[in-house]
């Protein structure tokens, strides 16, 4: 295993926990349309924007050592 697979893995522990931590105002009942349609887009306030972003930040860092990693095994 290489280091850029070890550092996926631990990126990809990192957006499990954050997406785990991200907290939705109208709970589940919105994904199967129980909440109305204000409570979707809502803005991200202190904490939960740092999560929201840093989620975005490491998915996509995640992508980047993916196509590293794939060019450089190839």
């Amino acid at each position: 295993m290489n280091l850029i697979s070890i550092v996926q893995v631990i990126i990809s522990i990192a957006v499990i926990v954050l997406i785990l931590l991200q907290e939705r105002s109208a709970g589940g009942g919105a994904i199967f349309g129980g909440a109305g349609g204000d409570s979707f887009y809502q803005r991200r306030r202190g904490t939960e924007r740092l999560i929201f972003v840093g989620t975005i930040v490491l998915v996509a860092a995640f992508a980047i050592l993916a196509v590293v990693n794939l060019l450089i095994n190839k």
